[in-house]
Parts: structure tokens; sequence; C-alpha cells
């Protein structure tokens, strides 16, 4: 075959085309992989920071109860909080008796995982595909505190939360366990684990089960609490009570079986009984309660009350608001201070009266009438300056200072009395009388300087009713 000079070039041109084709298919294979390696590298980075900011910054964003303990860590009363759940707030620590059982119960290498715990993980998936339903969970604690903090609506919660709900707790778990200590996540599940009804966390549970402080609770009130978590239902107090002792029984049994408790220990824990009847919030001094709530919002607050003081104290009052609401007078309220410790003792802003007559309303903070209150301290005013001494003889009889006149509540006079005894039987006449001999402005300023806010509208308008209730003055 014979080829013309324009075949040759065709063919010539042929063959520089083929290996143009070539070099591309290998420059857009190369340049193919070239891409696909910066989209993984773009991707690797990607992931690392979502890994490490997947997780918020404040895990439960939810509402707290107001809180209020007496000076020896007592609960004096709680106002609930704003979504009418009994959250108390974080707890600051767990007792010993109640995480050995937390552990034993729920996740008892919690200690060494990272967060799950792929042995569980896999007799779980075997057991539930086995039994064709779920029948164990594979949950670690750390988890589980993930789970709570996430919230889901119904239908993404308990048994039909999916696959991938359950690898995105996974991964929060992993970052959990990254920024916190176990102390920490221990802390968050016992503050936020639900316990039946509206009771969560372990301290409003210890409270309404039991009736006193996590760290004053027995063995077998400590597996009870352990168990709850996992079947809230159970709690339902006089009903199944046979199933929570069961199960209480069962982690009692364990907590033995690892040498955790002794036999004694075991045996007195099983003659316990569940819970039958719950126990309501105390509410030994609302006012103080409302205050607080009002100051500084839902949190925990440690007082300087005296528990025992401020019950009798309370007693008082219903006692005195019995008699005298007989004569008209309904409202009362007391205040008790440590004069040691220039702290407060008890504190009860109003009698136990109704709505209609302002119960709610706290007399403490309310301005009144100084009445007699002040006399102690222009007595000693006196005293500091000099100016009198106990048994200096003080004029009691008929007295009128430019207009302004006065008289002793018996409405009769002495004569001449001694400073001390003015002072003990709260003499009008005496104190007017040593008023003005002390000076209106000199005694002002002493009561200003005392921090007597609301005594501020200057000497001149009192003038000597200063001393016998023309001002006015909360507790």
């Amino acid at each position: 075959m014979k080829y013309s000079k324009g075949d040759f070039n065709y063919i010539q041109s042929s063959s520089k085309i083929a290996q143009r084709l070539i070099r591309f298919c290998k420059f857009t294979a190369i340049k193919k992989r070239l891409y696909e390696h910066k989209i993984k590298l773009t991707i690797l980075p990607v992931l690392l920071v979502w890994y490490a900011f997947c997780l918020p910054s404040t895990l439960f964003k939810v509402p707290y109860a107001t809180v209020i303990e007496s000076s020896d860590g007592r609960l004096l009363d709680a106002h609930i909080a704003r979504d009418d759940q009994w959250r108390f707030p974080a707890v600051d620590s767990v007792p010993y008796r109640y995480k050995q059982c937390l552990l034993q119960y729920e996740d008892a290498h919690f200690y060494e995982h990272p967060g799950f715990n792929p042995v569980s993980i896999v007799h779980a998936i075997k057991n539930n595909v086995k039994a064709g339903r779920v029948v164990r969970g594979g949950s670690t604690i750390t988890q589980q505190v993930i789970r709570l903090s996430r919230n889901l609506p119904a239908g993404k919660t308990g048994r039909n939360r999916g696959y991938f709900e359950k690898f995105i707790e996974l991964i929060w778990a992993t970052r959990l366990e990254l920024r916190s200590s176990k102390e920490d996540i221990i802390k968050l599940y016992a503050s936020h684990a639900p316990y039946g009804g509206n009771v969560v966390g372990l301290d409003m549970a210890s409270w309404r089960y039991f009736g006193r402080r996590p760290h004053e609770l027995s063995w077998s009130e400590s597996a009870t609490l352990a168990v709850l978590p996992n079947a809230p239902g159970l709690v339902y107090l006089g009903k199944r009570e046979n199933e929570l002792k069961a199960k209480r029984n069962a982690l009692l049994a364990k907590l033995n079986n690892e040498g955790i408790i002794t036999a004694m220990e075991y045996e007195l824990a099983l003659s316990e009984d569940v819970p039958a009847s719950d126990f309501s919030v105390p509410q030994l001094a609302p006012h103080l309660l409302q205050r607080a709530h009002k100051e500084y919002g839902a949190q925990k607050i440690a007082t300087t009350i005296d528990y025992e003081l401020q019950a009798t104290v309370n007693r008082i009052v219903t006692s005195h608001h019995k008699t005298l609401s007989g004569n008209g007078v309904n409202n009362l309220a007391m205040l008790v201070l440590d004069v040691h410790t220039n702290s407060v003792a008890a504190y009860v802003g109003n009698a136990p009266t109704t709505v209609e007559h302002s119960k709610d309303v706290d007399i403490i903070t309310a301005p009144r009438s100084t009445g007699s209150m002040l006399k102690p301290f222009l007595y000693a005013s006196m005293l500091d300056n000099g100016e009198l001494l106990p048994h200096s003889l003080v004029p009691d009889i008929p007295t009128a200072v430019n207009g302004f006149t006065t008289e002793n509540y018996d409405r009769t006079y002495d004569g001449a009395v001694s400073a001390s005894r003015a002072l003990s039987q709260s003499l009008n006449v005496p104190a007017v009388r040593m008023l003005q001999e002390h000076g209106v402005p000199r005694f002002y300023n002493t009561l200003r300087s005392l921090k007597l806010s609301q005594v501020n509208r200057g000497a001149s308008t009192y003038g000597l009713s200063l001393i016998i209730g023309g001002a006015e003055s909360s507790l």
C-alpha cells in the first residue's frame, strides 16, 4: 500500500493528537488524585475542629430551684424551678455510699473507659438481637449524662433512640471525658438524673424520699436512689414497693459480693423498708426564701440561720398571732440577731395569717414606726459621750418643749428616775428630755452612721418625736 504525502501528514497529526490525549488523561488522573487528597486534607481538619468544639460549653441549660440552708447545712426552704421541676442546683460532692452503689449498678468500669465501653456495647447488641427487642443498654454514666443533657423530645428518647443518636452520644461522651474529670461527670449525673415524678437530682430525691441530706443516707437508702433513675416509674409510693425492693436487694447483694459492704451491713440494709411516703419540702423561712430568690436568683444559699431557733421562733410567732388576731392585729414579724457574731439567727417575715391580711408581705423589710426601738441607741450614745451614767437621775414630769408634749404609756409620772430604769421601762418623758439634752441633730447623725437608711428626712423634720416613734425604719 502506498501513502501519499497528505496521508502521512494526517497520520502524523493523529499521532500528535493521541499523544496529547494520553498526556491529558495522565494529567487529569493526577489532578483528580490531588483533588481527592485535597478534599481529604480539608475534611480532616474540619472533623477535628468539629470534634474539639462539638460539646456545648454548658451541658445543662435548665432552670434550678432556689434553696436556702441553715448554718449547719439543713434545708430550711426551697422554691420550685421555673419549669415546675424540683431540681436543686448541682451538687458540690457525691457521698461515698451513693457513688459506690451507682458505679456497681450502672458502670463498674467507669474509671477505666474513655466515655464508652465497647465490651458492654457488643454484649448489649448481642442480647438485643437475640431477644428481638431492647433488653439491655450499653451506655456508660458519661453517655447517660450526655443523653440527659440533650433532653430530646418524645419519640427520640428511651428505647426509641436511633443508632445515629447513640453515635452522637458516644462522640459527645468522649469529648466530655477529655474536658471534665471523672468526679465532675458523676456530679453532673447525680445532679440531673430523674428520680420519679418531678423530682430531679440526688439532693432533692434524698429530701423527698428520706427527709435528710444525701451524706446522711444509709447503704439501703443509697442503693434505692441508685436504681431509681434507671426505672423512675417504680416510685409509686405505697404501690410498686416489691419491684423497687427487688432491684435494691439485687444491688445490695452485688455490693456484698464485691466486698464493698460487710455481711452485717448487708443484712441490716436488707431489713430496711423502701420509702412508702414522701416528705414535703420544709417551709421554715418562706419570707427569707422569697427575699433570697429575688436578690440572688436560682441557687443554693447557705444562711446564718440557726435551724432549731428558727423552728422555735416560728412556734412563738404562731402562738402570738393566735392571741393578737383576736384583737384585730393580724401581722407581726420577728428578727433574731446573734450579738456575738453580728449575724441573723432567725427570720420570720410575717405571721401565718391569710392572703386578705397580706401574709406574703415581708414586714422585716417594710418601713414601720420605730416606736421605742431607738431609745437604747440614745442611751448608749450618751454613755459613750460621758453625758450619762446608768444611775443618773432623769426628770419624769409633765413636759412641753416649744409646743411639743408627750406622756408615758401609763400616763403617770415618778418625778425622777434613774436612766437605766427609764430605759428598761421604756418611759417616754425621760427619753424626750434626754434627747433634748443630747441634741436631735447629733442623734440623727448617729443613726445615719449606723446605716438606718430609712431615717433620712433630716433632724428638723423629726424633732423630739424621733425618740418615740416619729421616724420609720425596717427591722
